[in-house]
């Protein structure tokens, strides 16, 4: 140990239980050692710990075989323990909020599937089998779940770079089926390996510049649909989407423009009025269907379709035909499905335990997050298998239902059978439709994940957290949404190991009057101990930080000593005596 480390006085209680320098020197307080606990033991408990935090099993302690089968069945299956005391007031309920989501979760599911280079049925196909698996095993009551347009956007991306939809359109869906495979295996794994920490480094300045970098590339590559290019570049980031846009000028359609624009100022009004005054929730909500509804009776009397209005075309009725002998398991793109199941996995489980989570603190309930990934993971996997590709819970979708008065989940399964219908009686109704009409709706629904109030929030307080949200932002619209994605996460782990090697540490000084030490630098009425130097270690202490604490011990002492004699001309000099360290925030034993 250094020399002058030795002179330390360590401690590790709290400087406030010291009141005077008298006391200090006088009573001496023992500390006892912890109960003595075998190697198994500790391991044990941190395993617990990091794994088992809310203790799943403190339910089946005491009871009899017969309830604990019944306890293990509503675990796993949430719609055991609230189904029993379903009544026909809750079911009124779920039809209405179920009806609304459907009257917006239809044109948004085809516009999806547009945005992902698949064929728009599949739009629908998702908004179908996955939402009744999630009505039995998730277990938040407001989340409504679908299609969203990020996860299209990087599914779509992703396996574009190695698969052309138009040219081989084929072995594209079959590509994304496998990711969605991927994408739900590795939630389901997630949740029952209780690792949902892993999701944790997707930090909220992360998702707020990845969020708003992603929304401004969505709506970027809608300008093909809403200005009537033809010739669009493949590539995703700001320039070269810009420059498509004006390198095409003579492609442009007024017809298509004219329609566009003013569809896109209908729901963005629908979308002020709603949030302006929320008992208006189902203007926005109705709004989608709406302009689906009007735009395809104009083009029909029209005749829209032969004057530059490209229109969806006939699309496939019936229900979800079976996938699983589209799945890849092996080949050469087997690491390219792969990837883009992980990327788009991580990124739909983020956004829809987030958005359950923030639903259920507004009705007091608690949402399990590894339920939630299981549940998640589990429609994806059966999805995958029946022509669905990479859904979660969606904000604007689960924002209505939950204005919407949705009571359960079974506003999912009202919404699930509403699809059903639609696919088996209204496919036809939907062959004249704009895609001008569906760019609008997009460009509609990702304006609300630009959040400008959160940026500034963040920048008041963290400047390092706003430098990954800006990071995150250009990354995406610069580079590209994986690059960007990866940029952020980056920092953040950085800005982590940083705090974990460089800890803070604060001098102490006592309030006049009081038992109470706090950092002198934040608190005016706070006064230095003379002979004493009180510092404070803000983190726990680890072979990656012991060297930076000693030198930055050394250097308080060093500053100490300079103070001392810059003031003996004015002052009785006192001389350091004691170095105390309050390592109260610190936990185990440090081994210097």
């Amino acid at each position: 140990m250094d020399p002058t480390m030795s002179n330390f006085l360590h401690s590790n209680s709290s400087v406030s239980d010291c009141s005077t320098v008298e006391i200090i020197a006088m009573e001496v307080h023992k500390v006892a050692a912890p109960p003595h606990r075998t190697t198994f033991q500790k391991l044990k408990t941190r395993l617990k710990e990091t794994f088992f935090p809310d203790d799943p099993l403190r339910r089946f302690k005491g009871q009899p075989p017969k309830k604990k089968l019944i306890l293990a069945a509503q675990y796993v299956f949430p719609v055991l323990e609230w189904g029993p005391n379903y009544s026909f007031r809750l079911l009124k309920s779920d039809i209405v909020s179920g009806l609304t989501i459907a009257s917006l979760a239809i044109p948004q599911g085809i516009s999806y599937a547009k945005l992902a280079n698949l064929p728009p049925i599949v739009g629908l196909y998702s908004s179908f089998v996955p939402p009744l698996v999630y009505a039995v095993l998730g277990s938040s009551r407001d989340l409504a779940v679908g299609p969203v347009s990020i996860t299209s956007l990087i599914l779509g991306s992703m396996l574009r770079q190695e698969v052309s939809p138009a040219k081989d359109p084929l072995l594209f869906l079959q590509l994304a089926f496998s990711s969605t495979f991927f994408a739900g295996l590795f939630q389901a794994t997630l949740g029952i390996l209780r690792l949902g920490f892993v999701i944790d480094f997707l930090s909220k300045a992360t998702l707020i510049g990845f969020m708003a970098g992603a929304a401004i590339i969505v709506s970027l590559q809608q300008l093909k649909a809403l200005l009537g290019i033809t010739h669009f570049t493949k590539q995703m980031d700001l320039v070269s989407v810009l420059s498509s846009v004006f390198h095409h000028t003579n492609e442009w359609s007024w017809q298509t423009i004219l329609m566009g624009f003013s569809f896109l100022v209908l729901l963005l009004a629908a979308r002020h009025a709603s949030r302006r005054k929320p008992k208006l929730f189902w203007v926005s909500a109705g709004a989608p269907l709406v302009s689906v509804i009007l735009s395809t009776l104009l083009v029909l009397a029209f005749k829209a379709q032969h004057h530059g209005i490209s229109v969806i075309g006939k699309l496939q009725e019936g229900l979800n035909p079976p996938s699983w002998n589209m799945l890849h398991f092996h080949g050469s793109h087997l690491g390219l499905v792969m990837k883009t199941g992980l990327v788009t996995g991580i990124i739909s489980l983020t956004e829809g335990i987030a958005v359950g989570r923030t639903f259920a603190a507004l009705k007091n309930y608690q949402v399990d997050g590894n339920k939630e990934m299981i549940a998640i993971g589990m429609m994806n996997m059966v999805g995958s298998s029946t022509s669905c590709y990479v859904t979660t819970g969606a904000f604007s979708r689960s924002a209505v239902n939950h204005n919407a008065g949705a009571k359960t989940a079974v506003s999912n399964a009202i919404m699930a059978v509403t699809v059903m219908v639609t696919l088996l009686f209204l496919m036809p109704l939907f062959e004249y439709t704009p895609n001008v009409v569906l760019g609008s709706i997009i460009v509609t629904a990702v304006v609300g994940l630009i959040d400008v109030h959160a940026a500034r929030y963040i920048w008041k307080i963290d400047k390092f957290d706003f430098l990954v949200t800006l990071c995150a932002f250009l990354g995406v619209i610069f580079i590209s949404v994986q690059g960007g994605l990866a940029i952020a996460v980056g920092m953040s782990i950085c800005k982590v190991l940083l705090q974990i090697t460089r800890p803070k540490t604060a001098v102490l000084g006592n309030i006049g009057g009081t038992h109470i030490y706090r950092d002198l630098h934040q608190y005016k009425d706070a006064a230095g101990v003379p002979g004493f130097l009180i510092l404070r270690i803000e983190s726990p202490i680890n072979f990656t930080n012991t060297t930076y604490l000693k030198e930055r011990i050394l250097r308080w002492i060093e500053d100490y000593e300079v103070e001392e004699e810059e003031e003996e001309h004015t002052k009785k000099k006192s001389g350091l005596r004691f170095v105390i360290l309050d390592l109260s925030a610190c936990v185990g034993e440090p081994t210097w």
